[in-house]
């Protein structure tokens, strides 16, 4: 049976909704920085911080609907000395926004580099490495 989120950790049931993505959780080398150009980068907001397993610290940020799970470890090792890949253990994350010109330029502002730029159906896209070597996709559909 599928649910809908009435606020960000409610549920009520809804017999005809789909599935759908609320959550992607990823480890970063620092959880407080990350969170903070996510925000800064795409308005989102920190909607729960607090203490995490193993003495970690988890920051869930994004939006009322969905959100990305921020996790650093207590003692984060880089993905390279680890080979359970604690740090970016995984492709990449994919953003969708309405404005992909101004977003590349927020990203540009931030300090990150751009690239791999694509203009083919269903949308124009272009990707970045942040400091976690994880890789975003920023997609427009407009």
């Amino acid at each position: 049976m599928g649910y809908i989120t009435g606020n960000p950790y409610g549920k009520r049931k809804n017999p005809m909704a789909q599935s759908f993505l609320e959550h992607v959780n990823f480890n970063v080398a620092d959880a407080p920085a990350t969170a903070k150009w996510m925000c800064d980068l795409f308005g989102w907001k920190i909607r729960w911080q607090g203490p995490a397993s193993n003495g970690g610290l988890s920051i869930h940020v994004g939006t009322d609907d969905n959100y990305l799970a921020i996790y650093t470890p207590e003692a984060p090792r880089p993905r390279h000395d680890n080979p359970r890949g604690e740090v970016a253990n995984l492709n990449h994350v994919g953003i969708v926004v309405d404005d992909l010109d101004a977003v590349e330029a927020r990203v540009k502002a931030l300090g990150y580099t751009p690239f791999n730029h694509a203009d083919y159906e269903p949308g124009r896209r272009f990707y970045f490495n942040d400091e976690n070597d994880i890789e975003f996709e920023i997609v427009s559909y407009d």
